[in-house]
């Protein structure tokens, strides 16, 4: 199992990018489910509600372009299946 230890300071950079877009994505979905409830049970979101989930959704934006910009710094073949496989 890849540890995360083992990586290269780029590598780590790129896995902290990972995990906050993957938490962000999380964050999205939740609401969406909740929003998703409330619609089902006739009601509509709530303008905080509309707001959160924009920013929500421009924060998890922001974490997958910080992701993608990570992931190609990571240029040893080693280090990057290394960063793949603690990703999965």
């Amino acid at each position: 199992m890849a540890s995360q230890a083992a990586l290269s300071d780029t590598a780590k950079i790129a896995h902290r990018a990972f995990v906050d877009m993957r938490q962000s994505k999380q964050l999205y979905f939740e609401l969406l489910q909740t929003l998703d409830q409330k619609y089902k049970t006739g009601g509509t979101a709530s303008i905080a509600e509309n707001l959160q989930l924009e920013q929500l959704l421009k924060s998890h934006d922001e974490n997958v372009t910080a992701f993608n910009h990570a992931i190609q710094a990571v240029n040893d073949k080693a280090d990057r299946e290394a960063l793949i496989r603690l990703m999965s």
